[in-house]
């Protein structure tokens, strides 16, 4: 498209009053003598009337200036009908040079199927002839894009981006611009342009409101669609219909997932939600929000360091503990992730001197105390049945110590062995099992694990009721 044509003033439309004023058609000097005449008349016709006592007089109907006309219209009534039939009958000619600009300036008009295109030529005459019919009469509102748009399919408008539409916009006001010399009758081609300008003026901000509200209707479908994948992710309900809606909110899928979850100070409005969900996607490649009345449910994912991701996100959380589940592989396996980390929220008032965040890992304990199953398998699989499968009496030895207050010479003197020996064998604990028994918070998970396993043992080999 060119750059030196008066299309600059749609962009910046403000400076668009600088065609509202004409140049003189008259040398300076007339205009000063026409003005020296005009005084002279005034003061004579005022020196009489002081003699005689009479009104001088007035004109009945002061003309406005040539901005304020072009102000309030853009074409004289008066000298305005040769050209508003000029511009009625040279639509045709104004349709045909705007297809081919399309064609020679906008790439993705060229790259369109070819009834795409014939759409879009038919959206193009459709603004030249509402140009024509709003410039015979001035005083009607212009027409929107919505009306310009209307005989285009549906399909087309979700297509044709707003960058477009302005794009398509342009091309036509600078195709009228450019044959306002040969539309307008003479003397009046400068309101002609300024008609154009006032006009597209109109219809880029009925585009920029149309595709707003667009906006906003898109932003809030996608606000319900990721509150019900959500909760379908939190009640473990996975299936292609789940993985279809994920990716239509743009959930990539890379890297590996996890939950953290919270409360809330108070209840986020719809400004805050926007302010929080932007945050989250700024942290990490994919994220998924979950407001859930004071409850705070976020999906981490991607190929980053998203414990890191979750530290950066601890402040958009209310007072009170933060849980975070276990990292898994992909989406579809984050239930899992989920089920933990709420477990972990429900049970960290247990643990009073809890981290904040806390893994709910780190919560197997207090987890098992408000009913988690899996909690209670993890603990027995991972702590218990390694310990009893060993060699060395390990869970002898850790018994013991347990069993006596954690005192490695009492536990040496019930098992008649060397304190140091018993410190040998807790050591290999901590190798077999990831726990420690040596620290006071680990050892108490060791022994829950050994009373759950303890359990398990009991019911599968418990006596015979019949």
């Amino acid at each position: 498209m060119r750059t030196d044509t008066p299309i600059r003033a749609f962009v910046d439309f403000p400076q668009a009053g600088s065609y509202a004023h004409p140049m003189p058609t008259t040398p300076p000097e007339a205009d000063s003598a026409t003005t020296g005449a005009t005084d002279s008349a005034t003061d004579r016709a005022t020196a009489t009337s002081l003699a005689t006592g009479t009104t001088p007089p007035t004109d009945p109907a002061p003309r406005a200036s040539s901005s304020a006309r072009l102000r309030t219209a853009p074409l004289d009534a008066r000298t305005g009908a040769e050209t508003q039939r000029r511009v009625r009958d040279g639509a045709g000619l104004l349709a045909g040079a705007a297809m081919r600009r399309l064609d020679e300036d906008l790439e993705w008009y060229r790259a369109l199927p070819a009834e795409d295109r014939s759409w879009v030529g038919l959206v193009a005459q459709a603004g030249i002839t509402a140009f024509v019919t709003w410039f015979a009469d001035p005083t009607r509102p212009p027409h929107g894009v919505s009306d310009i748009f209307a005989a285009a399919p549906t399909e087309l408008t979700r297509s044709i981006s707003l960058q477009h539409t302005l794009q398509l916009v342009r091309v036509v006001v600078d195709v009228v611009e450019t044959h306002s010399d040969r539309l307008a009758a003479p003397g009046e081609e400068r309101e002609l342009r300024e008609a154009v300008l006032r006009y597209s003026r109109e219809v880029a901000f009925s585009a920029a409101e149309v595709y707003a509200r667009a906006a906003e209707v898109r932003g809030a479908w996608d606000a319900r669609l990721e509150a019900l994948v959500v909760d379908a992710l939190v009640r473990g309900d996975v299936d292609d219909s789940l993985r279809s809606r994920v990716a239509a909110i743009g959930w990539g899928g890379r890297g590996s997932t996890l939950v953290m979850v919270g409360t809330t100070a108070a209840p986020l409005d719809d400004v805050r939600a926007a302010d929080l969900r932007r945050a989250t996607r700024r942290a990490a490649d994919d994220a998924l929000v979950g407001i859930q009345g004071d409850r705070l449910v976020i999906f981490l994912g991607g190929e980053g360091d998203l414990r890191a991701a979750t530290m950066s996100l601890l402040h958009r959380f209310g007072p009170g503990p933060v849980v975070i589940g276990p990292e898994v592989q992909d989406l579809t396996d984050s239930a899992r992730s989920a089920r933990a980390a709420l477990s972990g929220l429900v049970a960290a008032a247990a643990w009073e001197q809890a981290p904040r965040p806390v893994q709910a890992d780190e919560l197997l304990p207090e987890r098992v105390l408000v009913g988690d199953q899996t909690a209670r398998r993890v603990l027995v699989s991972q702590a218990y049945a390694p310990l009893a499968a060993s060699q060395g009496a390990l869970l002898d030895t850790l018994s013991a110590y347990l069993g006596t207050g954690r005192s490695l010479e009492a536990a040496a003197r019930t098992l008649y062995v060397h304190p140091n020996t018993v410190r040998y064998r807790l050591r290999r604990v901590a190798d077999v099992t990831g726990w420690d028994p040596l620290d006071a918070r680990e050892s108490y998970v060791l022994q829950t694990a050994l009373a759950l396993g303890r359990l398990e043992a009991a019911g599968a080999n418990g006596p015979d009721h019949s």
